[in-house]
């Protein structure tokens, strides 16, 4: 019988196999540390990969004599996906570079490691990262010989069918302060509020982990560990190597860190697909003031990964997809930047199956129903789901500070910055639900009042006059040019919005596209506070309409309901004061 060992996280996921052949070197590193186990010696054939999925009954990180292999487990190269045999066997086909990684089956959960991240791929690059690429962080050391077998261990672990996952995107700190504003909004905020969220199993980040300066990990990986759910990561395109002359070595960083860059697991009886769809074009495409350019594409590989996977997966099983940039995005849809170029194919592996994605990248909060096409607009349940998800940083962490110092960060669609919860019913149903991770009072909308003639003034307005033009305190005689303006943070186009005043009829609002003129004045008046790319951009959740011409003078309640994306109701309001001319002269 081979004679495995257990790897540390550095050597399981930087490929060291060196340690590996060296069972003293291999102890002192510590063997418990729950990654793939590996056997001595080079691998069993040229061009093949083998090993177990097993059991780990004692949790100890590494197959003990009473640990049996698991049957059908699926395992991936990233492009093949096998299922294990009767004794937990498996053989993969692989090239002189690979990833091979277990695909979490629903009962079960991954071995954390002392850095909280769950250990699921194995990296073969036997002369790890090219030297020569003059990396500015560290990349994989060299792995050295396929080992004869590269076993995963599973701990056996009952999943309901409800449960919920926590989604961030775009954290994008660049500065050990801002990762300190992460850690005191969004997490605070998830470790103060999981038992509303009912049974939080797993938590995400879809890109953008970090913003360029990859040296943060793993102080941002100590303070995610503090969620005590097992966390998932994505690239974004500012976790690139941006040294890297393409997209082959753009991800040694990343991949160092977390392991495989795209992968899947099940949860609950749900498939979840967790792509990197950041396509590298290169340094030469870099300039003096901006890295490399990149594209969004998933490229062929991953959609034969996909379309292999789907293939071992019931056509009934909800699947969850997510990735950094949008399949498609309200401020460009065609933007290559900011929008998928090959969603259509995905799409189409996807037809026939219930299914949402996620994604972040564009800081803004979008709900878009696609066609087979990919085109946004799409009527009926066959209509796939794209949810554009709120920023943590919000604006980039740009805004004036709050009380506590932490910057107010309200992202350019005037969204408060935060996060959503993805809630997941019986294994078949889902709902999201956004959640600011700043604002005390948990808020779905703001309401404002704006004069239709004097939006640009708010540019120009001090902090104490704010309200003057943005404030529920109007002249009587202005009510009829006056519009009341909703944003409803996480709406789309299937949300609706009316107002009424006092116990009057209900007042219909339209979805307007257009800058949210609150966060337009707050950039504004906040212009050394905020970053310089940083400017409001037309909102698609945005809801305007006119008050009533004939109001008269007087205190009047106005209500507002509004109808979200799943069918839920939300409700808000503020007190109306319009005062005659005598009031105003007194």
């Amino acid at each position: 019988m081979t004679d495995h060992h257990t790897l540390t996280r550095r050597t399981t996921l930087a490929g060291a196999t060196a340690l590996a052949l060296a069972p003293l070197a291999a102890r002192a590193q510590g063997s418990g540390t729950g990654g793939p186990s590996v056997g001595q010696g080079d691998g069993r054939a040229a061009g093949q990969a083998t090993g177990i999925v097993y059991e780990d009954r004692g949790a100890k990180g590494r197959r003990g004599p009473d640990d049996p292999g698991l049957p059908n487990v699926l395992v991936s190269n990233g492009r093949e996906v096998v299922r294990t045999d009767a004794q937990g066997r498996y053989a993969l086909p692989i090239g002189d570079e690979a990833v091979i990684f277990v695909i979490k089956p629903t009962g079960f959960s991954l071995p954390p490691g002392p850095d909280g991240l769950p250990h699921f791929s194995y990296l073969h690059q036997p002369a790890g990262t090219p030297p020569d690429l003059a990396l500015r962080y560290p990349g994989i050391a060299p792995t050295g010989p396929l080992p004869a077998s590269v076993d995963f261990g599973l701990t056996r672990s009952p999943e309901s069918g409800d449960f919920d996952v926590v989604l961030f995107t775009d954290p994008q700190s660049e500065s050990h302060a801002e990762l300190t504003f992460v850690r005191d909004t969004a997490v605070a905020r998830v470790l103060g509020t999981r038992g509303a969220f009912g049974k939080v199993a797993f938590g995400m980040t879809t890109g953008d982990v970090l913003f360029d300066d990859l040296s943060l990990y793993p102080r941002q990986n100590r303070i995610m560990a503090q969620i005590g759910v097992p966390w998932f990561h994505l690239g974004g395109n500012h976790d690139l190597n941006f040294e890297a002359p393409d997209a082959r070595h753009s991800r040694e960083t990343f991949k160092r860190t977390f392991g495989a860059p795209y992968y899947a697991l099940e949860h609950g009886g749900v498939l979840f697909l967790m792509l990197d769809n950041v396509n590298y074009l290169g340094a030469r495409t870099a300039t003096a003031s901006r890295g490399g350019r990149y594209e969004g594409r998933i490229g062929e590989r991953q959609l034969a990964f996909v379309e292999n996977l789907l293939k071992q997966v019931p056509a009934d099983r909800l699947v969850v997809v997510a990735m950094h940039i949008p399949l498609t995005n309200d401020l460009g849809p065609d933007d290559p930047a900011n929008s998928t170029a090959d969603r259509a194919q995905l799409l189409r592996l996807l037809a026939g199956r219930p299914s949402v994605s996620v994604s972040g990248h564009t800081h803004t909060t979008e709900h878009h129903y696609l066609g087979p096409d990919g085109r946004a607009g799409a009527e009926g349940g066959d209509a796939h789901h794209h949810h554009v998800l709120t920023a943590v940083s919000g604006s980039w962490w740009s805004g004036p500070p709050d009380r506590r110092g932490i910057a107010t960060a309200d992202s350019r669609d005037g969204t408060p910055h935060g996060f959503h919860v993805l809630s997941i019913a019986g294994g078949r149903t889902y709902t999201t639900r956004y959640v600011p991770a700043s604002d005390d009072a948990g808020r779905q909308m703001r309401i404002v009042l704006e004069s239709q003639f004097h939006g640009d003034d708010l540019a120009r307005l001090p902090d104490t006059r704010l309200y003057e033009l943005l404030g529920a305190t109007i002249p009587a005689e202005s009510a009829g040019g006056t519009n009341v303006v909703v944003n409803l943070f996480d709406g789309g186009p299937r949300s609706t919005v009316s107002f009424r005043i006092g116990d009057g009829p209900l007042i219909p609002m339209t979805r307007t596209r257009r800058p949210d003129p609150f966060v337009a004045a707050l950039y504004a008046r906040n212009a050394a506070t905020k970053k310089s790319w940083v400017k409001a951009e037309p909102c698609s959740h945005l809801w305007t309409a006119r008050l009533p011409r004939d109001l008269r003078a007087g205190t009047h309640r106005l209500t507002v309901e509004a109808i979200d994306e799943y069918g839920r109701p939300h409700r808000d309001g503020l007190v109306l004061e319009l005062l005659d001319g005598a009031a105003r002269a007194g």
